[in-house]
């Protein structure tokens, strides 16, 4: 009976916002035999409501209705497209901690690769090095459970948790035959996202690896830190700005990268459905503009505002883009936080280039596509193309073999380059840009 009265209830509140919207629809123009009518709102949310009380009374277990609600909302925004979606608290918290700049866990990168979750690097200094986590390392279970039976972004939440608080990982490393099972007690973890190494005299490699609250501060503390270094050479002669693997994050952070590297000039323009809704951010000129050649890495991993920053350099022709085509993510997600600590992530508009052309679905295709070449199988040091936190200038020290901020001499550059056909080639162009830009008609 209580259901019957509920759904009773829900009836005539929706009876009567139909009512209320048919009184004021304007007449038919004339007699024409009707088309076939849509379904009503009030016929899908009278569905809704059935659906919900059938699964609530019939399911083979009890679900809460919240848990319903959720997940319809889920369901909703989910069919809109790939990127809209519901966050519940602990999800949305979670939002917010992977671009305020520091988190608590245990201090690793992490990817799901042939259905293992694996460890690309783990950081300088934190838990997990100190553990003994290693590059490769295969994350079996967490606190008992299989990985298996987790997506990536739910092994993520269960390594992360309340500074001090214990977390047990079974691992297996690379070259070993049986799992370890290690403790780690949980710390504050910073992300930095800017990364830089010295090639050779006046040439910097300067790598983004997300776009967070402190990305823009963190890039220009980096080129000064160069700029001070190469003086006595007569400064930085020129950059290799990496954005590879960067999957984007906060579009003001795009803007103001890009402004760093631009005088003038739209750098991104956004338009949403209805004219109103459409922006274009421009760059100022600014005393502290980085004017030296530039050679910008892009590949399938580059997203987002990787792309907004990749495409504004390239119509603006302020630097020549080598690699392979980025992924093609040129839609913008609004963040909308919701009264009971949960938010929303909606699709409400699409990125255009300073050229007007549309980067989703087709990403920034680069000045000169150069394939990566995958390392020798035989060097056990560096069995796939990877970033080593040790290699980068500003990583965290360990407390052993403490080095100055500026030993990135150049046998460790020559040995990343080693490494790396694309930075190779990338450093090679920056050197000729000057020449190639005097003879340019």
């Amino acid at each position: 009976m209580c259901v019957f009265v509920r759904i009773c209830i829900l009836e005539l509140f929706l009876a009567c916002i139909t009512l209320a919207v048919m009184t004021t629809a304007p007449a038919a123009a004339d007699k024409k035999e009707p088309a076939k009518e849509a379904p009503s709102k009030y016929d899908v949310l009278k569905r809704f409501s059935q659906v919900l009380d059938l699964v609530e009374r019939h399911y083979v277990k009890d679900v809460t209705q919240s848990v319903l609600i959720n997940g319809a909302v889920k369901g909703l925004l989910q069919g809109l497209d790939p990127h809209s979606t519901f966050m519940n608290a602990a999800e949305y918290k979670e939002l917010q901690q992977n671009t305020s700049g520091e988190f608590f866990g245990v201090g690793i990168e992490i990817s799901l690769e042939n259905s293992q979750i694996v460890v690309v690097t783990p950081i300088e200094d934190t838990p997990a090095f100190r553990a003994g986590m290693q590059t490769g390392d295969v994350i079996l279970s967490i606190n008992g459970q299989a990985t298996q039976e987790l997506s990536l972004q739910e092994v993520v939440s269960r390594i992360r948790g309340p500074k001090g608080s214990e977390v047990e990982l079974t691992i297996l490393h690379s070259d070993a035959k049986t799992p370890q099972t290690v403790r780690i007690v949980r710390d504050s973890i910073p992300l930095i996202s800017v990364k830089s190494k010295k090639l050779d005299d006046g040439y910097y490699w300067v790598r983004l690896t997300r776009f967070s609250e402190r990305t823009t501060e963190e890039l220009k503390d980096t080129l000064k830190a160069a700029e001070k270094e190469s003086k006595a050479n007569g400064g930085i002669k020129g950059i290799v700005l990496d954005l590879r693997n960067n999957p984007g994050g906060l579009l003001d952070q795009a803007i103001s990268v890009s402004d760093v590297f631009l005088q003038r000039g739209v750098i991104v323009s956004i338009k949403g459905r209805k004219e109103h809704t459409g922006n274009a951010y421009e760059a100022e000129n600014q005393p502290d503009d980085t004017r030296a050649p530039m050679v910008t890495l892009i590949n399938a991993g580059s997203a987002s505002a990787s792309e907004i920053v990749a495409g504004a350099l390239r119509d603006q022709k302020r630097a020549l883009i080598l690699g392979e085509r980025s992924f093609g993510k040129g839609s913008v997600q609004k963040i909308i936080p919701l009264a009971d600590g949960s938010g929303l992530k909606l699709t409400v508009a699409l990125y255009y280039t300073p050229n007007g052309n549309s980067i989703q679905a087709e990403g920034i295709v680069p000045d000169m596509e150069v394939p990566f070449e995958n390392p020798r199988s035989d060097d056990k040091d560096n069995p796939r193309f990877q970033v080593r936190e040790q290699d980068l200038n500003r990583h965290l020290e360990n407390g052993k073999n403490k080095k100055s901020k500026n030993t990135n001499n150049n046998d460790e550059g020559k040995e990343q380059l080693a490494r790396d056909n694309q930075l190779r080639m990338a450093l090679q162009i920056v050197k000729n840009l000057p020449k190639m830009q005097e003879i340019k008609p």
